[in-house]
């Protein structure tokens, strides 16, 4: 038996000591996966905001975000070079700590604030292993906000009502 959401939402902000955005799992709208093998179970399975492909930091390999479906998310925009980057600690110690009952943390880089995510993905991806032992799920750089933001970012504004106004602005998305 996993933790319910909302504690897991109180542990996250207890532990960033900073805010994070709670939205409910809007369903699927009738999109499609791009897998052939996905079968029209899975697709009904994973929510319309998990309908997405995304590069994956490390080798740039394609990542659905339906794997994740059914898991409590924390989704953060993050960066190398800012004051906050001391937070991937907090972040790899509450993924390691709750990735058994259900969290995921998916991360986000981008160079949109204070251009304090310069270097390439691999740049990035050594950075977050060396320095951090990140093993949370990280992707490739990309922006957050406005008309160029990743869709899964600007699906989570047009959501919320809220965009990243900085680095390491969380979402948490319920299962539910």
């Amino acid at each position: 038996m996993g933790f319910s959401p909302s504690t897991i939402r109180l542990l996250v902000i207890a532990l960033l000591t900073s805010c994070a955005l709670t939205i409910g799992m809007p369903s699927a709208r009738g999109s499609e996966m791009t897998s052939a093998k996905a079968s029209a179970a899975s697709v009904k399975a994973c929510p319309g905001l998990l309908q997405g492909t995304y590069p994956r930091l490390q080798d740039e390999s394609p990542q659905s975000l339906c794997q994740y479906a059914g898991q409590v998310i924390l989704v953060v925009n993050t960066a190398s070079y800012c004051g906050f980057t001391r937070q991937y600690d907090g972040l790899e110690r509450l993924y390691e700590r709750y990735k058994g009952q259900g969290l995921v943390i998916l991360g986000f880089p981008s160079n949109d604030f204070g251009q304090q995510e310069p270097d390439s993905n691999q740049k990035i991806a050594d950075f977050c292993r060396n320095t951090y032992s990140i093993k949370f799920p990280m992707f490739a750089k990309s922006s957050v906000r406005g008309k160029g933001a990743n869709p899964l970012f600007k699906q989570l504004a047009q959501l919320t009502g809220d965009t990243p106004g900085w680095n390491f602005h969380k979402y948490l998305i319920s299962p539910h």
